[in-house]
């Protein structure tokens, strides 16, 4: 039997991810995107990759209800929330004032750019009655526990910590991969790990990591090794973690032990099980949860983020403020999750990049 995918927003990380599933095959995928051409040229490279099925359609992430339509219509086991307002690699290798501001303030200021999609997609599956895992790509460190505060967060998102885990592991000798290797990490810790130069963390924390339940070292898992470049290569491993964690999430799919960001709507990302399309959390005996959690919350600070208040909205650091004060007053502004749309437009305008 097929299961159905959904997958919604068909850039760069969709298409790995998309190419994964299909090479794997034993899937059904809908694949859907503003662009008609760029679905069906998609559907027509993944269906010949595998034993699959694959059928693009056009969407409209930002139409509520044309999303529930397409949910109600086609009934998927699982979806994949892909879709952004700006891509995360937009302002790789850009040296205008606009784009070095937004780097040097951290991630989080583009929050308003990865939340619309994900708050309407989610909301429209549940309008739709979708009970199925949605999987969600657009900043789940932070989109997750914002959206967690009005009940329309995903199960769960992708890459991130995965990443972190899957760096460390390769660092260990095959002899010490046996035990469970438990990762809390934060997305601020992706790029000093993926270069391998811990000075990039700025004095923050460093992932926590586990061998089983016994807390290790992460430094010589983490620095000291050769760099990655900080690129669209990067996405080849987030999709490698989110085939292997949707295929863990469709029905009858084998047990994963993984690590993961926003599961349960929490900020960050942490050691998770799933089984029988269920994520539970899978910490380390003794590990303390609210520990866990602020070591997170101070990690966030380097993508910007001084805290979230109850209702959702975002409030900065003083730091990414006084970085993005000389460019655009109103992207340091905090952020409540009604105005992330009117918000996504200033940064669009701020940095020349059109619908």
């Amino acid at each position: 039997m097929f299961h159905k995918i959904l997958v919604v927003g068909l850039g760069d990380l969709a298409e790995r991810i998309v190419t994964r599933l299909a090479t794997a095959g034993g899937v059904e995928l809908v694949l859907a995107g503003r662009r008609p051409e760029v679905a069906a040229a998609l559907a027509r490279f993944a269906s010949s990759l595998g034993d699959i099925a694959a059928r693009g359609v056009p969407l409209d992430a930002l139409d509520r209800a044309q999303v529930a339509e397409l949910v109600a219509r086609e009934r998927p086991a699982l979806i994949v929330q892909c879709a952004a307002l700006v891509s995360p690699w937009a302002l790789g290798g850009r040296e205008d004032a606009a784009a070095v501001a937004l780097r040097a303030a951290g991630f989080a200021l583009q929050l308003c750019a990865q939340l619309p999609c994900v708050a309407a997609v989610t909301a429209a599956a549940r309008d739709a009655g979708h009970a199925g895992p949605i999987v969600n790509c657009s900043y789940p460190d932070l989109t997750h526990p914002v959206l967690h505060r009005s009940g329309v967060a995903p199960d769960v998102g992708i890459g991130n910590a995965g990443m972190v885990q899957a760096l460390a592991r390769a660092a260990l000798g095959h002899a010490e991969r046996e035990a469970p290797l438990r990762v809390v990490a934060h997305h601020f810790h992706v790029g000093a790990v993926a270069r391998s130069d811990a000075a990039l963390l700025g004095g923050l924390p460093l992932p926590r990591i586990f061998a089983g339940d016994r807390e290790v070292d992460a430094a010589p898992l983490l620095f000291g090794h050769a760099p990655i470049a900080l690129d669209r290569r990067l996405n080849e491993l987030t999709a490698m973690h989110a085939a292997t964690l949707i295929r863990a999430m469709l029905p009858g799919g084998a047990p994963l032990l993984t690590a993961a960001p926003g599961p349960l709507g929490l900020h960050g990302g942490w050691p998770v099980r799933i089984e029988h399309g269920r994520v539970d959390l899978d910490l380390p005996a003794g590990a303390v949860p609210s520990d866990l959690a602020a070591g997170l919350a101070r990690a966030a600070r380097g993508d910007g983020v001084e805290r979230i208040e109850e209702d959702g909205t975002v409030v900065f650091t003083a730091q990414a403020q006084d970085r993005l004060w000389h460019v655009c007053r109103e992207l340091a502004l905090p952020l409540a999750p009604s105005d992330a749309l009117a918000r996504a437009r200033v940064l669009r305008d701020l940095i020349a990049i059109r619908p």
